[in-house]
């Protein structure tokens, strides 16, 4: 008999757990605003993982990090394909490890929208590349964000910006901030009191994801600079940084796939700016 729950009351590696204790074999159907998968289980063991763009492991940390949305268990699905290996207990720490990374990844890639872009010295950078370094940096256009390097390496956003992340080290990358010029166009529209209201919409947002993770003192202060900078008349730069600083808390506390949801909504509290 299939059971089922929300992602909110009842975190996915939680409940994988206690399926995998009783030995059980059957599928895991995931869903929420981010996307779908499926996490296949075979005598309590995992053995398979698929997402829109990832198999096996890299598919399995995506949705084992998700915490919105729904699971459906079916007993006696069988696995279609045997693509993982590491036990349940090596699995779910590395899930747990890799919201861990993101909090020191943050630092220097806030966004997986973000385009990685060659520095002005780039060229004269004495750099040894490894192959999971140049496999990106052949692949940087200027134009295209972290996230569809990652699509189309067939891997995971985490992977692409660890790598990102030395580049930027090295002082080879670095990256730039997609659209930034329209959004603020649209916001210098808005009255003050738009302005107003944007800030304590997007803090509602940011403080409710939050709310049971780290990053929300770094979202209250961006609120509260915002507030002041509103008063003052710049309103339309500061929501900007308000966006960044939230986007960076979220991705901190909750990975690229919630992180990307949550800018989505945002997309559409300011009317696609």
């Amino acid at each position: 008999m299939a059971f089922q729950g929300s992602l909110e009351e009842l975190p996915l590696p939680d409940v994988i757990q206690l399926v995998a204790a009783s030995g059980k074999t059957g599928k895991f159907s995931v869903s929420s605003r981010l996307g779908s998968g499926d996490i296949f289980l075979r005598d309590g063991r995992i053995v398979h993982s698929r997402s829109a763009q990832l198999r096996g492991e890299e598919a399995f940390y995506e949705l084992a990090t998700w915490q919105e949305g729904e699971f459906v268990f079916t007993p006696g699905d069988e696995a279609p394909d045997a693509t993982i290996e590491k036990s349940n207990t090596n699995l779910l720490m590395q899930a747990a490890q890799r919201i861990d990374e993101w909090k020191v990844l943050v630092s220097k890639v806030p966004s997986t929208r973000m385009i990685p872009v060659f520095t002005d010295h780039g060229g004269s950078t004495n750099v040894s590349l490894s192959p999971a370094e140049w496999n990106v940096v052949r692949r940087i256009d200027e134009l295209r964000p972290i996230e569809e390097i990652a699509r189309e390496m067939g891997a995971s956003a985490f992977e692409v910006s660890k790598t990102v992340f030395g580049l930027i080290t090295s002082g080879l990358v670095d990256l730039r901030e997609p659209d930034e010029d329209r959004r603020l166009e649209r916001l210098q529209r808005m009255t003050v009191q738009d302005l107003q209201a944007t800030a304590q919409a997007l803090h509602r947002r940011t403080a409710s994801l939050l709310m049971s993770h780290g990053g929300a003192d770094e979202a209250e202060s961006a609120y509260r600079t915002v507030t002041r900078e509103i008063a003052s008349g710049n309103g339309a730069r500061a929501i900007l940084g308000q966006l960044r600083a939230s986007e960076r808390a979220v991705l901190a506390a909750l990975g690229p796939s919630q992180a990307r949801a949550f800018v989505e909504s945002i997309e559409q509290l300011l009317g696609g700016a």
